[in-house]
C-alpha cells in the first residue's frame, strides 16, 4: 500500500482519542482522518472518510461500536473494523466478529503491537493470533451455553461447496494455526495454502481469516462443545 494507511479513532473518551491520534499520526505511514465520539458519528465519518482501518471501541453512548461495526462492514467501501475493548473475550467480541470486524485488541496493548494491528488489518489479513482463536472458540461455547436464543449464532454459511482439502484448511485455520503450521500440517507449500485460503474467503463470502473462524464454527465444522486445546 503506496498511500498512507488511513485510520478514523471512534472511542466515547477524548483523552483517549487525542492519545490515538497523536501516536498514529507520529507513526510515517499512518494518518488519522478523524474522531467519532458516538457509533452514530463512526459510521457517518466512515462513509465521509472512507478510512482503511477504523478502531472501534465498544461501549458509546447511544449506537454501540457493535451496531456501528455492522453498518459499516455492512456497506462495499472495504472499511475494515479493529476492535479494542477492556474487556478480555468478552461477548461484546464476538458480537463483534460476527458484525464484521476484522479483530480486535485490548485497550492496554502496547503502542508498538496496535501499530503492528493496524498495519494487518490494512493489509486484509483477520487479526487473531492462534492463542486468541483457541480462546474465543472457547469462549464462544461458554456464552452459547448460557445465552438465550436471541443472542445463539444465526445459522451458519454453507460447507457444501468446500472441497475435502478446503474443509482440511479451513478446520485448522479454526483451530488457531497460521499457514506456516497448516502447510507443516498437511504437508503443502505456503502458497498452496494461501491459495486454499483464498478460495475459502470467496466461497464463504468471508472478509479476511478472523470472519473463516466465524464460518467454521458456524457452519458446523469445528465443535464449541469441545474446543481445541
Amino acid at each position: 500500500m503506496n498511500e498512507p494507511i488511513r485510520v478514523l479513532l471512534a472511542d466515547d473518551q477524548e483523552l483517549l482519542r487525542g492519545s490515538l491520534r497523536l501516536l498514529v499520526d507520529s507513526t510515517p505511514g499512518l494518518v488519522a482522518v478523524g474522531e467519532a465520539g458516538t457509533g452514530a458519528r463512526a459510521v457517518e465519518l466512515a462513509r465521509a472518510e472512507r478510512p482503511h482501518v477504523v478502531l472501534m471501541d465498544v461501549r458509546m453512548p447511544g449506537m454501540d461500536g457493535i451496531e456501528a461495526t455492522r453498518r459499516i462492514c455492512g456497506e462495499p467501501s472495504g472499511v475494515k473494523v479493529l476492535i479494542l475493548t477492556t474487556f478480555d473475550l468478552d461477548e461484546y467480541v464476538y458480537a463483534g466478529l460476527r458484525a464484521g470486524a476484522s479483530g480486535f485488541l485490548l485497550k492496554n496493548t502496547p503502542p508498538s503491537d496496535l501499530l503492528t494491528a493496524i498495519r494487518v488489518i490494512a493489509a486484509g489479513e483477520g487479526l487473531l493470533a492462534p492463542s486468541v482463536t483457541r480462546r474465543l472458540i472457547a469462549q464462544f461455547a461458554q456464552f452459547t451455553q448460557f445465552a438465550g436464543t436471541a443472542d445463539r449464532p444465526r445459522s451458519g454459511p454453507s460447507l457444501d461447496g468446500l472441497t475435502a482439502r478446503e474443509r482440511e484448511v479451513l478446520t485448522l485455520v479454526a483451530r488457531g494455526l497460521s499457514n506456516l503450521e497448516i502447510a507443516a500440517s498437511l504437508h503443502v507449500s505456503t502458497a498452496t495454502v494461501k491459495t486454499h485460503i483464498g478460495h475459502l474467503l470467496a466461497k464463504l463470502g468471508a472478509r479476511d481469516r478472523a470472519q473463516l473462524v466465524i464460518a467454521a464454527y458456524e457452519g458446523g465444522l469445528v465443535s464449541t462443545s469441545r474446543p481445541p486445546s
